[in-house]
């Protein structure tokens, strides 16, 4: 196995949440586009167990052999916890990670929506770590800069509108869960604790997939689209919008905004904004070349279906309807809200619009499908490591 190498001769961008969806398409992008050496932070007990949780993360993108070359030449693991003091780090290993970080991009975080506690935890919790280790490497040799990934969710309960980046937080607003309730106050400590700070806020919408191929490693939004598809009636209004950008879209915004010299503003949606395609339009996306299959758009049958879906989650496994149903339920209040997020300033500063989601929906579709909504991760094995290094 590969050991953590020696020294750190070069200052590194430190990325935490690296072995999330998103955060190993953040790392991708660094190892792929930019020369910077990256110290991730990895919940694990050895280097053994961060190496192969990382190759799981990074697979969607990497071949084993190319993984490795980035692992062995640019990458030094740091095994801890944001929710823990000083990171879960020993006083030397959390005083390294002080003295060689130029720049910091805060990813990590708990996407469930239904648990407090959990949003608390890492949301806040986390946040307030990373914030401890960032100002204490700004005190050291002045931090070059700290992303944030925040979420529309901040917006809080909306319908009907287009949200601007500078009006989405509104205190007397109510939250829609605990995600974007700690995510919404997260943002307030960053900008607080971190006055010294360049800090840019990177707000995603709901991120489902990849322009470039069909593969995805995420399939709840997947999941819930099927039920909808199989039910003849949709309960929304057919030109209600919803906000979908692609991963990789993301991932570019989030690296090219950090990694450049002077941005043009603190807060970015990463988002599709007025370009969100219509439920119409994700319907007809979906069904590809069976579009003749016209679904009924009932908005007025919402809180029926929403009473069908709490008797279909509770339905057994074996019949599929369980987990989309669950799904449906957490993701509602932002399905039925017709809003979105004006994307202007993401748009001017990288010079492109995300593709639309109808563009590849109907791929990631029938890979979803086809694999029964399972990524088929290859395992980290000492003969694969001998047959790539060979």
């Amino acid at each position: 196995m590969i050991g953590d190498f020696g020294t750190i001769k070069r200052m590194s961008i430190f990325v935490t949440g690296a072995t999330g969806f998103l955060g190993s398409y953040i790392v991708a992008n660094l190892l792929t586009q930019h020369e910077d050496r990256l110290s991730l932070l990895i919940r694990s007990r050895s280097i053994e167990e961060a190496e192969q949780r990382l190759w799981q993360s990074l697979q969607l993108h990497f071949d084993f052999k190319t993984f490795f070359e980035y692992r062995r030449s640019r990458i030094d693991f740091f095994l801890g916890d944001v929710t823990h003091p000083d990171l879960g780090l020993d006083a030397d290993r959390h005083d390294r990670l002080i003295r060689t970080t130029d720049s910091i991009i805060h990813c990590a975080a708990a996407l469930n929506r239904r648990s407090s506690e959990a949003c608390m935890n890492v949301n806040l919790r986390g946040t307030l770590e990373t914030i401890k280790l960032a100002q204490a490497a700004h005190d050291h040799h002045g931090l070059r800069r700290f992303s944030n990934i925040s979420s529309v969710a901040v917006s809080g309960q909306r319908r009907n509108e287009v949200v601007t980046e500078d009006k989405a937080i509104q205190w007397t607003t109510p939250d829609l869960d605990p995600y974007g309730r700690t995510k919404k106050f997260a943002e307030y400590m960053v900008h607080r604790l971190l006055a010294d700070v360049p800090v840019v806020i990177f707000r995603p919408s709901a991120i489902i997939g990849d322009t470039r191929f069909p593969q995805t490693t995420q399939f709840d939004m997947v999941r819930a689209f099927t039920l909808f598809l199989k039910s003849p009636v949709i309960p929304f209004h057919p030109d209600w919008r919803l906000d979908i950008v692609p991963a990789d879209y993301v991932s570019h915004a989030i690296v090219a905004v950090h990694q450049k010299e002077k941005p043009t503003y603190t807060i970015y949606h990463v988002s599709s904004g007025t370009d969100s395609l219509t439920y119409r339009q994700i319907m007809q996306s979906l069904l590809g070349d069976q579009e003749n299959l016209r679904k009924i758009f009932v908005p007025r049958f919402l809180k029926i279906f929403s009473r069908i879906c709490d008797r279909l989650a509770e339905t057994p496994p074996k019949l599929g309807l369980a987990r989309p149903a669950t799904l449906i339920q957490v993701f509602l209040p932002h399905l039925e809200s017709n809003t979105v997020f004006d994307n202007t300033r993401i748009k001017q500063e990288l010079g492109e619009a995300p593709k639309p989601f109808g563009d590849y929906a109907r791929s990631l579709l029938r890979f979803a499908q086809e694999n029964n909504f399972r990524y088929p991760y290859r395992p980290w094995t000492f003969e694969e490591i001998k047959r790539e290094v060979a």
